[in-house]
This record gives C-alpha cells, structure tokens and sequence, in this order.
C-alpha cells in the first residue's frame, strides 16, 4: 500500500480564470478594502505577538537588570526561560482543531488572545523565574489558537487574485512585532529599575489587546458557516466581499458552488476521531508529513540562532558590549521587515517550488560562509574577521524570507482541504514548536560547548532541506483553495466534485440556507443511498 499520495491533479480551473480575468484592482472595490484593512489587525496583528516575543527574549539577555534580577541565567536556564514558551504551545495544539471548528476563527482568535493578555500581565508581574517561567508557559499556550485560525481566516476570506499575498504577509508580520520589542528593549535596557524588562514584558499584550478590539468588524470564514449549515450568511459575506470585480456575481456564484461541493465530499472523507485523518490514507498522509516537514524547516533553517542568541553570536567573534548587541539585534530586525514586506508581495507570483529552492540553496551558501568566516575570527583573532559575520547574518534574512517566512502559510493553506486545515495547521505549529524548543533549550548550550563548529550542522542540514525540497514539494501556484481541495486524491474524486458543482449552479441560491429548507433533499447517488447534506444540493457518492 501506498505509503504517501502520489502525482497531483488539480480540479477544472473556471473560478482561476474568472478571478484573473478580473483586471479591478482590490483598492478599487469599497468592501474588499475595508475587509483587508479589517484583517490587519485581527489578522496579521496575530504574528506581532510571536515576532514580539521572540526580540524580547533576544534583547532582554543584554539588559542587565533582567540577567541580575534572575541570577544571570546562562546555557541550561537561558533555554529552559526561552524554551517554555514553545512547551506551552505544544500543549496546546491537540486542542486546536476541535476548539477552532467548534468555535469558528473569530471565536477561536478572541479566546487566544484573552490567554494571551493573561501571560503577559504574569509576565510583566514576575516576582521570581519560576512566575517568568509560567507567564512564558501561559503566553505560548495561547499563540497555537490564534496562529492556526488567523492564517486559515486571512486565506478564507480573501479573494483569489489577493490571496496568496495576503497570507504571505502573515509571516512578514512578525517583523512588526520584533520591531517593536527590539527598539522598547533598546529605550529601556540602561534603565536601573525592574521596567527596564517588565516595561517591554507588559507591552507583549498591545497585539492581543488589537485582536479584541477590533474582531467585532471582521467576517467569520464563509468556509466555516457552510460547514456549520448557515450556507445564507456565508453566501452574504462572499457576495459582499467577492461579488465587486468584473463578472463578480457568476464568480460568487462558481466560488459558493465549489465551497458547497469540495466540504460535503471532505465531511463525506472525514474520520469521525478528530486526528484519525493524519492516518487516514496516502493522499492525507502525504499533507500532514508537508505540514511536518514545513513546520520543522521554518525554525531549523539556522534561524533559531539570530532570532534568540545574537549576543552569544556575536560574542563569538568578539563583540561583546550590550549596547552594540542591541542595535545589530534593532537593526537586523528593521532589515529582515524591509526586506520581508516586499518579498511577501512578489514571492507568491511565481511557483512555489522554485521560491522554496531559491531559499534553500542560498540560505546554505550563507550559512557556510557565516561558518568559514566564523572560524577565520577564532584562528587569527582579528577583529576585521568580524565584519564578515555581520555581513552573513544581514545577508542571510532575505534569502530565509523568500521561502520559510513569505510561502509557509500560503503553502499550508492551499495543500489542506477546509476539514483538514487547522489541523493540518495544528501539525505545523507541532513541528514548529518542537524546532523551536529544541533549538532554545539546545542552542545556548551547544555554543558554549563547541562555538562556531556548531553552525557545520546548520550547513549539512539545509543539504537535506534542499533535496526534500526538489523530491517532495507539490505545485499549487496559481489555483483557488477549492480547485486545490483534492490535488492528491486523483482524477476520479476531483471530475466527483466538479460534477456536483455543476448541480449546484443549476439551483436557485437565494433559496439556500434556513429558508430553503424545502430543497435541501438530495439526489440519490450511483448506489442508490440517499444523503441529507444541510445547505448542499450535492451528488454524494459513498
């Protein structure tokens, strides 16, 4: 039996021709404005919170009233403080599918950010390392929910031509978060009092605090409410939001049949246990190993190291005062968003297996020259050595962002069915977090052990990232989320779900929903088993 799913095959293309016949720009259309600048901060706010937490606890390691009022943690300690947070997140995420379809993504991001502006008031309040320890514990718990519904939410809502950079920018968003902490940390890392940390620790709650204030304006995903039988409220938000281009209505029209179809025949698939699917059969074995390997990539790719220990970096070749480890660590991160923000908004024009490749292949050749010229410091001991390494790690940013930071969402929402997409998701932050908690609690220890030798692991791993890369990664550039619901599962299931959309465009939609209740009875399919699908006036076959 087949171990992983094999060629893909993607559904008829009409709504991807549709959406790029469509040449009215998205400013251009009042509705679909207002939704993207709405999902600013309900969704893309959600990535400040991890970029935030990230600089923090990079930065805080040259405040010297935070290394005095906990005892100057070194090696073991200093990764468990930066570890917890990802050991929170990895008691999380078995919850995260069952809460996010039970709740919705609005409901689900809400709840995360409330968990959230709890462990940041813990945090700012921390009497002893064991409360910081616990305020870290409570802080990752919450990020999962929010993680998984907002870049499932930003995919869902927005239109095919936006989509792909839409989600893109989610990781590009991290940046703003890491921006602000790094400059906070840089304002106050002289001050003589505990604010000099608790300052910056109490502002980690501001993106939560965005999330809820401003969530009542943004739409619930129309992919949900049909799951949930209120076909007539996500049928509004599409027709509201979708319905504004050239040939707008034919193409809501198409979009709302599709979404119909593709969910019947997931619910038709679905395991009835929540993570039974991950098993379920080569096709949905094939996404979750993606979800894996991605989620796993994005944090082993040597970026662990700049993102956490720049002053241990830095330290090897000979930079050691805390001010000037504070400006690489503030302006590394204005660079990485510089950089990243743009990226975002071109990478997902081309195919998503020559973007993955690009950043593979130049991320190891940055990585082994960051690692000759390391070695060069300590054998000769010159400070000129150093500048090499500052220029790698400048240079390094852009070559990460092309593919783990601006396509890893993108590429997760599109290879994922909607039944399967949080936890698909949910997988990722799995892998995410175990990268992360290893590397934090790992990395200290390892730099202090063998220094600049242990970047020749970082170098021999994106060897194997880039042949995983080439041998594995399937093409979804260029499709809608439904004409990429079952790329996997063959020809046979994909002209099944184009037959059904066909129906359903033959039906009256305004009668869908609670009030077309008369017509909610469906055909029988080749067996002659009749199905009852709320809200789908599908050809189900068993």
């Amino acid at each position: 039996m087949a171990i992983i799913g094999g060629r893909e095959e993607h559904a008829d293309p009409r709504l991807t021709r549709i959406a790029q016949a469509d040449k009215v720009k998205w400013y251009k259309k009042p509705n679909l404005r207002s939704l993207y600048f709405i999902l600013i901060p309900c969704g893309l706010g959600v990535e400040w919170t991890s970029g935030f937490d990230s600089s923090m606890m990079n930065s805080l390691q040259a405040v010297k009233a935070w290394t005095d009022y906990f005892d100057n943690p070194t090696a073991g300690r200093l990764g468990l403080l930066n570890a917890m947070y990802s050991l929170g997140a990895l008691m999380a995420i078995p919850f995260v599918p069952t809460i996010s379809q039970h709740l919705g993504r609005r409901r689900t991001i809400l709840l995360a950010s409330v968990i959230m502006c709890l462990g940041a008031g813990l945090q700012a309040g921390a009497r002893n390392s064991d409360m910081f320890l616990a305020s870290r514990w409570v802080l990752g718990f919450g990020i999962p929910f929010a993680i998984v519904n907002a870049s499932s939410l930003l995919g869902e809502l927005s239109y095919a031509n936006e989509r792909a950079v839409v989600t893109s920018l989610f990781n590009a968003s991290w940046f703003v978060g890491a921006i602000v902490a790094a400059g906070t940390t840089y304002g106050t890392f002289q001050m003589a009092s505990t604010w000099a940390w608790r300052l910056p620790s109490l502002l980690q709650l501001v993106p939560s605090f965005f999330q809820l204030a401003f969530m009542r304006w943004c739409p619930e995903s129309p992919r949900w409410l049909v799951s949930r039988d209120r076909g007539d409220e996500a049928l509004a938000i599409l027709r509201k939001y979708h319905g504004e281009g050239a040939d707008g209505a034919e193409f809501v029209r198409l979009e709302f049949a599709q979404i119909q179809s593709t969910i019947a025949q997931e619910q038709q698939l679905a395991s009835r246990f929540v993570w039974a699917d991950v098993l379920r059969d080569p096709p949905m074995r094939r996404r979750f190993l993606l979800a894996a390997v991605v989620g796993f990539f994005t944090q082993w790719s040597g970026n662990g190291l700049t993102s956490f220990y720049m002053k241990k970096i830095l330290a090897l070749v000979g930079i050691k005062d805390d001010r000037t480890v504070q400006q690489v660590i503030l302006s590394n991160t204005c660079w990485g968003f510089i950089n990243a923000v743009p990226i975002a908004l071109i990478a997902p024009r081309y195919p998503r297996r020559r973007m993955f490749l690009i950043c593979t292949i130049g991320t190891a050749f940055v990585y082994t020259a960051w690692t000759v010229a390391s070695a060069r410091w300590a054998i000769e001991g010159s400070s000129k050595a150093a500048i090499p390494v500052l220029v790698f790690i400048y240079v390094y940013s852009p070559f990460y962002n092309i593919g783990w930071n601006a396509l890893a969402y993108t590429y997760m929402v599109e290879i994922f069915p909607f039944a399967q997409r949080a936890k698909g998701i949910a997988v990722e932050q799995l892998t995410v977090r175990f990268a992360v908690f290893f590397n934090t609690y790992v990395n200290p220890i390892a730099l202090d052990a063998i220094t600049w030798k242990y970047y020749i692991v970082y170098c021999v791993w994106i060897l194997v990232e880039i042949a995983t890369v080439y041998l594995l990664f399937p093409e979804t550039h260029n499709r809608t989320l439904e004409e990429l619901s079952f790329m996997f599962e063959g020809k046979e299931v994909q002209d099944r779900v184009d037959k059904n959309v066909d129906k359903v465009l033959h039906l009256e939609l305004d009668s869908i929903g609670p009030s077309g209740a008369a017509h909610r009875g469906t055909e029988l399919d080749d067996a002659g088993k009749t199905t009852a699908v709320a809200a789908a006036h599908v050809d189900q076959r068993v």
